[in-house]
């Protein structure tokens, strides 16, 4: 049987075309997600007892009440540091306790004081602090609202979509028989007693209620009970052929949020999908739910591999952010509607102009889980980028060779066709990082193992990747062969580590070894093991320069519903169905602690992940999955790493060519092209594809991929500054255009060209058959110069740009120094020492900034240590100076400034340099006069240090 699944497997997976739907549910198909989108907006049952209000110094709680059921929850707000508000909503008294995601938050959030300036029988208002910022409790439907002066900046549970499955008992049973009728008779008892009416005690309003009268409610709410509809699906359902028993029953969430003056929403990744976010009426709403997808279909909301469940606002005067943190199933509704700039209409005295704005209302529906919602209140872009990475935290700051080229396939087949791609590379000049190895390599699936016959001397291959200063990345995935004689298994069972199935016992399920394990990585413990895992003794063969990649760990169960692992299934007390979207991140997670650990905390692990959520940016890298060798697949891809930028993960990209089926030359050079400008850099190709190594398409196409890595390689010092300013900042290294140009609406639709940091601008050819192409260059008051011809072009303008198949259109903005190292070797390390060129490229003003930042390139050191060098580079008035920025860092460098080329300057009488000696040089140049291009040779000053260069 086991030897008949490797057989059909690749055969199955060679074969498929697209997709198949139909493994795949609608929302129609979810039975919570159908319940609440069923729902009608403008009926909301929820009110706010006032009464029950309590206010700390930073945080408010106070209890809302369904008037339907007299199901109480428990409301609490906290204004958080940064212009931010938590709104947590749970149920009062649950029969248990909910999930709560763990893991995620970097610590608690810091608070600031939360104060009441109004409150009448209608609502309460809150002070947020900064800018007349107000928060408004509404009572009568529970509603909030986030003012800042006269205009709403987001209303919370305005369309009455508030939804909260409190959990119960079931109808069937004795334990819910005898609860209805102890609820029921001291309902009787208490209706002749009390001398309240029935509506007193069902408003809650007056006096405190006695013990008796909360009594009297609870009874009341089980009488209520026995008369609400048991839906469809809510205690069992199917899917296919699998059966997802639901003994906690209905259990999920559903909130609304209105941004009035907003038509303009992005991220909740994955999705292959335009920048911004569609409305969904009429279809499905955009799914989170880790899935392992073959070959995914393009431009439709349905699930992929991971999940960040945040959503950024936009319009042209505020960027705002909403993190919904939850790590069940989500859907995410998104439609467009006209609203009043009022509040609450007569309620507030004041109007905000017309009677009608544009407004985006979009509504979170999750199946199990609390609300815990986040409120980032920007204004700015960055400011949104800084508010979320203060909760979740900022990219991982990667070695520098991650940031190079990677060589992989499904898969290289032994140590020679390994040493063979290396020295192939070397043969055609082309400079690698990496080289990958996939499933194939292990003994049977088995990780943690090599092939015995195939890869019998790993450490061999390994020392001679090393001596040429190249990696490798062996793939380990977290489902685990259940074989008696593996030892990882048999360890992990032996530690009562796996997760376990609906009835206690562990759970299996199908995938590459046949019948597999799955370690529960949501326990603490658990996760420490599989870190241990990665030391050198016990990874036999594994070495300082073998990363990892974990791949399947959505999970990816092929014989479970949706290709993944049953909800039923058991992580200690809590069902998967409330963990599902973290798993990845655990696995992801451990891998990254396993690597850091193997060196005693000395080196920066790299890690690709195909599974994500919010934080897995801390870990490593994500790549965007299973793709196709389609030109569809090639652009899409832009959108879908900038969409990972907006929501923290940096450091994405996608399989180069395409993973499924064989790309045409001209597709395959276009996506050289591209992803040697996005910022993970991995080719990567389907065991049943042709091998499409970049040598083998003839010397004409080997030359334009060659120049394509090279490109990538001359930039490396600029992509290692924007991972040091995305680590330290949070700030994307891929930009949408808005987030550079929020005032400028053209460029809130554009997903074809993005931005580098805030200085470079890339407008990658992703169609076929290309001659031109028009792209838009933003700032009306700036420039922007080609860096392959230097030729200089005015900004707030679409560009018409000829193409031929050696271009990459890209441009340097006016104003920004941008550093090079124009030596390009076989790798990154080899290019340690080597000479910077600085880019100076001249603001319409006459001036230009930038940075040069230079460290190890593979330790902590740079953070424990502070041994790194961060240099601040300005050129005004015709002088040119560096100065440090880092004056308690100390770091040495042996490289040295070959080269500064000014674009858009004008001819200098002389050029002389300056030390921090006083010593002054005389430096060689050479202008030309009709693009204004003044080149300094050799100024020969070493990168570290101060000096200053004035043109005269």
């Amino acid at each position: 049987m086991e030897r008949c699944l490797f057989v059909l497997l690749p055969f199955f997976l060679g074969v498929a075309q697209a997709v198949d739907r139909s493994n795949f549910k609608t929302c129609d198909q979810s039975s919570f997600c159908k319940r609440q989108r069923d729902i009608k907006a403008g009926q909301s049952p929820y009110r706010a007892l006032l009464e029950t209000m309590e206010l700390t110094n930073s945080r408010l709680t106070l209890q809302l009440i369904n008037d339907n059921n007299k199901v109480r929850l428990l409301l609490e707000l906290y204004r958080l540091q940064g212009n931010m508000t938590r709104v947590k909503i749970n149920e009062l008294k649950p029969l248990k306790p909910r999930y709560e995601v763990p893991d995620v938050l970097i610590q608690d959030p810091p608070t600031e004081p939360l104060s009441v300036v109004a409150q009448d029988e209608n609502g309460v208002v809150l002070s947020l602090g900064a800018d007349e910022q107000r928060l408004i409790v509404s009572a009568r439907p529970f509603r909030l609202d986030i003012v800042e002066g006269p205009k709403v900046l987001l209303s919370l549970n305005s369309r009455g979509l508030l939804v909260f499955e409190h959990l119960r008992l079931r109808k069937d049973t004795i334990a819910h028989k005898i609860s209805s009728t102890v609820g029921s008779m001291w309902d009787r008892i208490r209706s002749v007693f009390s001398s309240k009416s029935q509506d007193d005690a069902e408003d809650g309003e007056g006096a405190e209620k006695t013990e008796q009268q909360a009594g009297g409610e609870q009874a009341a709410e089980g009488d209520q009970l026995k008369e609400e509809e048991e839906l469809p699906g809510t205690w069992e359902e199917t899917f296919k052929t699998h059966t997802d028993t639901k003994p906690n029953g209905p259990t999920s969430i559903s909130l609304d949020f209105s941004f009035p003056g907003v038509e303009h929403v992005y991220g909740i990744p994955e999705h292959a999908d335009t920048l911004k976010l569609k409305t969904t009426d009429g279809g499905d709403p955009y799914r989170l739910y880790n899935l392992d997808v073959f070959q995914y279909e393009l431009h439709n909301p349905m699930a992929l591999y991971g999940a960040v469940p945040v959503l950024l606002s936009h319009n042209t005067e505020r960027t705002m952010g909403v993190f919904w943190l939850n790590a069940a199933e989500t859907w995410v509704d998104i439609s467009s509607n006209t609203a009043g700039k009022t509040v609450f209409g007569k309620m507030l005295d004041f109007v905000q102009g017309s009677s009608e704005t544009p407004q985006t209302d979009v509504r979170w529906i999750s199946e199990a889980g609390i609300i815990d919602v986040f409120i980032m209140l920007g204004p700015k872009p960055s400011d949104v980028f800084s508010q979320y990475a203060s909760l979740t935290g900022t990219q991982a700051f990667p070695p520098l060779s991650a940031l190079g080229y990677h060589q992989c396939r499904w898969n290289y087949n032994d140590q020679e066709d390994v040493r063979g791609v290396d020295q192939g590379l070397d043969d055609h000049d082309i400079p690698c990082d990496f080289i990958w190895l996939d499933i194939e390599h292990t003994d049977g699936k088995r990780y943690f193992t090599w092939d015995p016959n195939k890869f019998s001397q790993p450490k061999d291959m390994l020392q001679g990747l090393k001596d040429k200063r190249r990696n490798l990345v062996a793939i380990v995935d977290p489902h685990i062969k259940v074989d008696s004689n593996f030892k990882v298994h048999n360890e992990i069972r032996s530690r009562n580590f796996y997760v376990k199935n609906k009835d206690g016992g562990d759970y299996e399920g199908w995938c590459w070894p046949g019948n597999a394990g799955y370690p529960d990585f949501t326990n603490a413990e658990m996760r420490a093991w599989w870190a241990s895992m990665f030391a050198y003794d016990q990874y036999e063969g594994s070495m300082e320069n073998m990363y990892t990649w974990n791949d399947m760990n959505e999970p990816s169960v092929f014989n479970g519903p949706e290709v993944t692992m049953h909800k039923d299934a058991l992580h200690g007390s809590w069902e998967h169905r409330e963990v599902h979207n973290i798993y990845g991140l655990y696995v992801h997670r451990a891998t990254a602690e396993g690597l850091i650990q193997r060196s005693g905390g000395v080196e920066r692990p790299f890690v690709l992940t195909r599974a994500f959520f919010a934080g897995s940016q801390r870990y490593g890298a994500v790549w965007t999955g299973d793709n196709a060798a389609e030109w569809g697949h090639l652009k899409i891809s832009l959108p879908m790493c900038l969409s990972l930028g907006l929501v923290g993960i940096s450091f994405c990209g996608a399989d180069v060519g395409g993973f499924f089926k064989a790309p045409s030359t001209e597709l395959l050079v276009r996506w050289y092209q591209a992803g040697a400008y996005q910022p993970f850099f991995r080719a990567h190709a389907h065991l049943d594809t042709p091998r499409r190594e970049p040598w083998l398409f003839g010397p004409e196409n080997t030359a334009l991929i060659r120049e394509a890595v090279r490109q990538r390689y001359a930039l490396l010092p600029f992509w290692y500054q924007q991972f040091y300013n995305a680590h330290r900042t949070g700030q994307p290294v891929m930009r949408a255009l808005w987030v550079e140009y929020p005032e400028d609406s053209v460029t809130f639709d554009i997903e074809d060209e993005y931005l580098l940091g805030r200085d470079l601008l890339v407008h990658p050819v992703t169609e076929e058959g290309l001659k031109s192409l028009t792209a838009y260059l933003p700032g009306k008051r700036e420039v922007w110069y080609d860096v392959h011809t230097f030729k200089k072009h005015a900004g707030g303008q679409s560009l018409y740009i000829p193409v031929t198949m050696s271009s990459i259109p890209a441009f340097q903005r006016g104003g920004s120094i941008i550093t090079r190292k124009d030596r390009v070797r076989r790798s990154s390390a080899c290019m340690e020492n080597d000479p910077y060129t600085l880019y100076v490229a001249l603001s319409p003003e006459g001036t230009a900034e930038g940075e040069l930042y230079i460290d190890d390139g593979h330790t902590f050191s740079y953070e424990k240590n502070k041994a790194f060098i961060h240099r601040r580079l300005t050129f005004n008035d015709g002088v040119l100076s560096s100065s440090n920025l880092a004056l308690d860092s100390q770091f040495t460098t042996a490289s040295w400034v070959e080269k500064i080329i000014f674009l858009g300057a004008r001819k200098p009488a002389s050029v002389t340099l300056k030390t921090a000696g006083g010593s002054e040089t005389r430096v060689e140049f050479e202008y030309d006069s009709a693009l204004e291009v003044l080149s300094l040779r050799k100024p020969g000053v070493n990168a570290g240090a101060d000096w200053t260069v004035l043109l005269r």
